[in-house]
């Protein structure tokens, strides 16, 4: 129970963020055009929370926190007093209308530079992209990668850890083509170049780890096999191991490494095993009953214990400390890719490159904004700063009821200098309305889906 609350209320926050943000953007480029806002609004229908402020506008909290909005005055909604009616949205020239509606984007993108620019002056930290194992048959393996390279750039675009790297790959989603991979083999500072062609690479493909899909196995330090945590109520538990005992042993067979451990373990689904120890410096031997575990379709053994933390060499993390300008200047890069990166996933969505089966909806977005609020405040606005670009976007579509849509009107009317026919708009709109809902409806359905 407490998981949903929590759930719920991560979604509240995350979307109230980036909804706030976005019509704010609104309301403050109204209020400088010298329109009359009537109501802010965060969240739809009836509001949980409401005041009226010094200005006259109405503040609201409404109860389903999916969006937002900002209430102008306007003659075509209301009749306006005579001394208003130069404060009515609607008698705004067409210049400022589309400046108003494009505000809400631009704030959002303005945001997302922000988080970025925060983030990047605190320091960026990752892992250095080194190759671990290259699968055989693999893209990497005829790209000519090699266990031990570090990855220092694809196509060009440097990846100094991790992340850069599936960054990179989350590019070519579906292309088709030639993909560059300049690496090193450390300490070396020698760059090599390769290549390999791509055939609509994962075309269709949904939540794939693209690292892997691309034949790597990034470089992990061997884990000792010493039990770091138990499960409650587990097989090892149920054993009396103990925090601190390393395995040597399952049946006289020795175990080098955690990794040794958890392949015998997975084979032993349902069996008694004897595992060989040391606590404390002393040999022991315990009967255990691995339990049977249904996974991904799979039964596999499970054992009930976690393994003692690894630090990683000195050698393998990447610290990247920017001063102020050079942040900035990242910050809009790194937004700009971002702009540029949703637009050609949309333009391949409908192309059928990427599934549309990767669309999400509002459980999943809480999901994430769970997550990445527990792995600590940098990835949780990371993620910030990803949302808001895509809602800056998805804005910007002219799509009639989205802004993208409004500001097309107002563009219309101001080369042709009269409105765009009244019939014309609604039927625009009833259109609109209708594929923004069927793609939210989608959206949920996926987000369901992933549930099952």
């Amino acid at each position: 129970m407490f998981d949903i609350i929590q759930t719920v209320f991560m979604l509240a926050v995350t979307l109230g963020i980036v909804v706030t943000v976005h019509e704010f953007g609104h309301f403050w480029v109204a209020r400088r055009c010298g329109v009359k806002v009537l109501k802010f609004s965060v969240g739809f229908g009836r509001s949980v929370w409401s005041r009226q402020g010094q200005d006259g506008v109405e503040y609201a909290i409404g109860v389903l926190p999916l969006g937002g909005y900002v209430k102008m005055l306007d003659e075509r909604e209301a009749p306006v007093e005579a001394d208003l009616k130069e404060q009515a949205f609607n008698n705004k020239p067409p210049a400022q209308r589309i400046a108003i509606a494009a505000a809400g984007p631009v704030f959002n993108f303005i945001l997302a530079i922000i988080v970025y620019f925060v983030l990047f002056l605190a320091g960026e930290r990752g892992l250095a992209p080194v190759i671990g194992e290259v699968e055989p048959g693999s893209i990497a393996e005829m790209a000519g990668l090699e266990s031990g390279q570090e990855i220092v750039a694809i196509d060009g675009q440097k990846t100094l850890t991790w992340q850069a790297v599936n960054f990179g790959l989350l590019e070519r989603l579906g292309d088709s083509g030639t993909i560059e991979f300049s690496v090193t083999y450390p300490p070396s500072e020698q760059i090599y170049s390769s290549q390999a062609i791509l055939d609509r690479w994962l075309a269709g493909a949904e939540d794939v780890d693209l690292i892997r899909e691309l034949g790597i196995e990034p470089y992990r330090p061997a884990i000792p096999a010493i039990i770091g945590g138990l499960a409650d109520d587990g097989a090892a538990m149920k054993a009396g191991l103990q925090v601190g005992d390393e395995f040597v042993s399952i049946d006289g067979n020795s175990i080098s490494d955690w990794m040794t451990l958890v392949e015998e373990v997975k084979r032993s689904a349902g069996q008694e095993r004897w595992l060989g120890i040391l606590r404390d410096g002393l040999p022991l031997t315990v009967a255990v009953q691995i339990e049977a575990a249904l996974v991904d379709g799979d039964t596999i053994g499970r054992l009930g214990v976690y393994p003692a933390p690894v630090d990683f060499p000195p050698n393998m993390i990447r610290y990247l400390e920017r001063g102020p300008i050079e942040s900035l200047a990242a910050a809009l890069e790194r937004t700009g890719a971002l702009v540029v990166f949703t637009l050609d996933s949309m333009k391949k969505m409908v192309e059928g490159l990427i599934s549309p089966k990767n669309l999400s909806g509002p459980i999943t977005i809480a999901k994430v904004a769970t997550a990445t609020a527990e792995r600590g405040w940098a990835s949780y606005f990371e993620f910030i700063a990803l949302l808001s670009v895509s809602l800056g976007v998805l804005n910007l579509l002219p799509i009639p009821v989205l802004d993208g849509g409004h500001i097309l009107y107002y563009a219309i009317e101001w080369i042709a200098g009269r409105p765009v026919p009244e019939r014309v708009q609604i039927m625009g709109y009833q259109i609109g309305l209708f594929l923004v809902t069927c793609l939210m409806v989608f959206a949920l359905y996926n987000d369901v889906a992933r549930l099952g």
